[in-house]
C-alpha cells in the first residue's frame, strides 16, 4: 500500500525540521521557538491564532503551511462550520489564486478526518 501524501508531508517535515534545528546559529532557533509560542494562548485563544495561521498560509499559498495548520485543527476540535468560514475568508481576502491551495486543504482535512474517525469519517456540519 502506498503512502498518502499527507503522511509523506509529515514525515519530511519532521525529517527537515531535525536537520534545521541542529543549527547552532542562534537567530534560527529563536524564531523557531517565536513561531511555536505564537500559537499559544494569550489575548487570542490558541485555537484562533490557528485559524488565522490557516488563512495566512492560504493567502499566502503555502501547502505546507495549510497542512500544518490543518493538522492542528483537527486536534483542537474545529467544527467544519469554522474551518469554511476561516476559508472563505482567505478566498475573500486573497481572491481566486485561493482556489487551489482550498482544493489541498479540502483534500488533506478529509484525509485528516478519516484517519482520526478510523477511516470511518463521513461529511458532515459537526
Amino acid at each position: 500500500m502506498s503512502q498518502h501524501p499527507f503522511e509523506a508531508f509529515r514525515e519530511k517535515r519532521k525529517q527537515a525540521n531535525e536537520r534545521v534545528l541542529e543549527t547552532e546559529h542562534l537567530g534560527i532557533k529563536r524564531f523557531f521557538g517565536i513561531d511555536s509560542a505564537c500559537y499559544r494562548d494569550g489575548a487570542l485563544s490558541g485555537k484562533t491564532k490557528e485559524l488565522l495561521g490557516l488563512v495566512a498560509s492560504m493567502v499566502l499559498r503555502c501547502n505546507d503551511c495549510i497542512d500544518y495548520h490543518l493538522e492542528q485543527y483537527v486536534q483542537a476540535g474545529y467544527s467544519n462550520a469554522e474551518l469554511e468560514d476561516a476559508m472563505n475568508v482567505a478566498l475573500v481576502v486573497g481572491g481566486s489564486i485561493v482556489i487551489p491551495h482550498m482544493r489541498h486543504a479540502r483534500m488533506s482535512l478529509d484525509f485528516l478526518l478519516a484517519e482520526r474517525d478510523g477511516g470511518t469519517h463521513v461529511e458532515s456540519e459537526a
